[in-house]
């Protein structure tokens, strides 16, 4: 993947940026103090952000600032900080135009099981980050991955985000993470939607976002590949998930902490 550093530093993968692309000025914020910190720990780092909210509870919930822009901001964040980004797609022509300014495109959650979207994905040549459904077991993730390799693309990532427990909360199941591992992709813990809350009589997600670092932690001793985290410089003014989104000023203290766990990990 062009411009992911450090492969060689025994670090875990961490994907990390905003939920969504809210400004530049935002943007460019996240990705300075992410890239900086980064590269002083020797992680391999990939900037994330959405480009576009498809999958809101209501419909006056925020979506975007529009397409091209937002995908044009990425591509900037991308040339200016020499960072692979990530970016969600949410329909099969979605693929090609984000394809152009990003090194993967994730499938959110809920779509992980759209063939065409899958296919679509991996035909653009770009890595493929598959998120597990929060209804799907960690072992059916392999017909998702098939789908993405059977379409001649193997550059593929798989993303635990928990599981539905009743109509209001996430578990996160540990064994998700070796199990997955066996299908033969690096796996990934998202370790602030796992701690969102849905389905709230609002509208608005809920989120328990002072549990990061216990998810974070145990994601990293159980072996996670990587671990994925949004994060905003003040989550309460986030225009999506700032219920569960770390602040921006903690990144740099969690990332630390969970390195230490990494380098015990890896003498073990």
């Amino acid at each position: 993947m062009p411009n992911l550093r450090h492969l060689d530093s025994g670090m875990f993968l961490l994907m990390a940026g905003p939920c969504v692309v809210e400004n530049e000025t935002m943007l460019r914020q996240v990705a300075e103090t992410a890239c900086r910190i980064t590269e002083r720990l020797r992680i391999p780092y990939i900037f994330k952000a959405s480009y576009r909210k498809a999958n809101r509870s209501r419909i006056d919930s925020f979506s975007g600032i529009g397409d091209l822009e937002a995908l044009r901001m990425l591509g900037a964040i991308r040339k200016e900080f020499g960072v692979p980004v990530v970016t969600d797609i949410h329909n099969p022509e979605e693929a090609a135009m984000a394809a152009e300014y990003v090194d993967v495109l994730q499938i959110p959650a809920f779509l992980c099981r759209q063939t065409d979207l899958l296919v679509a994905a991996a035909k653009t040549g770009k890595a493929v980050n598959i998120k597990k459904g929060q209804f799907l077991s960690p072992e059916a993730m392999a017909f998702a991955a098939g789908k993405v390799r059977d379409a001649g693309n193997p550059n593929i990532l798989l993303t635990d985000r928990g599981t539905m427990f009743g109509y209001h909360d996430l578990i996160v199941d540990m064994r998700s993470i070796p199990s997955m591992q066996t299908l033969g992709y690096p796996v990934v813990m998202d370790i602030t939607h796992s701690l969102q809350q849905p389905n709230q009589g609002s509208g608005v997600t809920g989120g328990q976002p002072a549990m990061i670092e216990t998810i974070g932690r145990a994601s990293i001793a159980a072996g996670a590949d990587g671990i994925f985290i949004e994060t905003h410089p003040d989550p309460s003014v986030a225009k999506s998930d700032g219920a569960n989104m770390l602040a921006l000023e903690r990144l740099e203290g969690l990332l630390e902490r969970l390195c230490r766990i990494r380098t015990t990990i890896n003498e073990l």
